[in-house]
């Protein structure tokens, strides 16, 4: 079982910056590709960003993101953390950690832990 504690949302102006950080506990991070997903008001929870598991730097991106967004992971402390950049309103939505038992994916359904997300807003 692994439980994950998203923080970092607010409210940020188009261009700006924020990061969100997850703390992973009950069990070792390292085990686990881990992913940021968002989800916008109507819309399906979406991939945003995910890095491997092992302890090599291999990370995957949507396209939407590519370039502005950079996720990355910190075993020692349990801790994930999505730096976003170039910040746009669409950007707008809830966003999720969650954790993979296997190689990255980009479905929802590839994932067996999540958070409780924290809200993002960019406003224009």
């Amino acid at each position: 079982q692994v439980q994950l504690v998203e923080s970092g949302g607010g409210l940020v102006q188009t261009g700006g910056s924020l990061r969100l950080s997850c703390e992973a506990s009950g069990s070792t991070l390292s085990r686990y590709t881990m992913g940021w997903f968002r989800q916008a008001p109507g819309k399906e929870r979406e991939f945003v960003g995910a890095v491997a598991w092992t302890g090599s730097t291999y990370t995957y991106y949507a396209d939407s993101v590519k370039g502005r967004f950079t996720v990355s992971r910190d075993n020692a402390k349990s801790m994930v953390y999505l730096e976003m950049n170039s910040l746009k309103p669409e950007d707008t939505a809830v966003y999720y950690c969650a954790a993979s038992g296997r190689a990255i994916g980009m479905r929802t359904r590839d994932y067996d832990y999540w958070g409780q997300g924290t809200q993002v807003t960019v406003s224009s």
